[in-house]
């Protein structure tokens, strides 16, 4: 079972809400909007995604992590470098 699975729902819902947003995006460009309102829906979409990223990651580390380090051993420090490279893509972003 993963962290998210408990709000999988929500996190769905999210996710169309900003499939929605590009979709949008793509309107726009098609009927030639003005650049500032595309940039802006752009930025909107990109929160969040964000936002979306940020509460996986958070799901990730209080479950998976969490249960990790209390098991201990080899699987333990997999999980620490596993989380801290998706933190490293997420800030890269």
């Amino acid at each position: 079972m993963h962290g998210y699975s408990g709000d999988k729902q929500a996190y769905l819902t999210r996710l169309r809400r900003i499939e929605g947003q590009v979709r949008g995006l793509q309107r726009m460009v098609e009927d030639d909007a003005y650049c500032i309102d595309i940039l802006t829906q752009v930025s909107a979409a990109t929160r969040a995604l964000q936002a979306v990223a940020l509460g996986l990651l958070e799901e990730h580390i209080s479950h998976c992590v969490a249960d990790a380090i209390n098991t201990g051993g080899p699987e333990a420090e997999a999980k620490v470098k596993e989380a801290s490279a998706a933190i490293a893509r997420l800030v890269k972003s």
